[in-house]
């Protein structure tokens, strides 16, 4: 009975708050791309990446600059070394790298702040 009096009492206390409006977008296909492993060979990722859109309205938006973000998402995972790709700690790094550029190319193409957060949900390296 106590959790829904607090409940209640929060509901009164700020009846102005409200859930985020978020909605998700995913890259289909799922991005494919080298890189450099030792030895000189090439290794491959294939990962799956979904963006947090701040706004649902804003999907349309962030849907039309897909090509050039998809870009900048490759290019980034092409020039990492293999110890980064194999690592969790490297590939949080990468991912990291990936969302300020992703938000930076949206700040850039729009003016506005879409993306909230970038999100690998699949990653396969070989």
């Amino acid at each position: 009975m106590k959790k829904v009096v607090t409940f209640v009492c929060c509901l009164l206390l700020f009846p102005t708050v409200q859930a985020a409006d978020y909605a998700y977008f995913g890259f289909e296909p799922q991005i494919v791309t080298n890189y450099v492993a030792t030895k000189k060979k090439l290794g491959y990722v294939r990962l799956s990446v979904e963006l947090m859109v701040a706004d649902g309205d804003n999907l349309e938006v962030v849907e039309h600059h897909a090509p050039l973000l998809r870009d900048a998402i490759i290019d980034i995972i092409g020039k990492q070394p293999e110890a980064k790709i194999k690592s969790i700690k490297g590939r949080n790094e990468i991912r990291k790298q990936c969302e300020e550029k992703v938000k930076s190319l949206l700040k850039q193409e729009t003016g506005q702040e879409l993306i909230k957060k970038l999100l690998f949900t699949q990653w396969l390296d070989d």
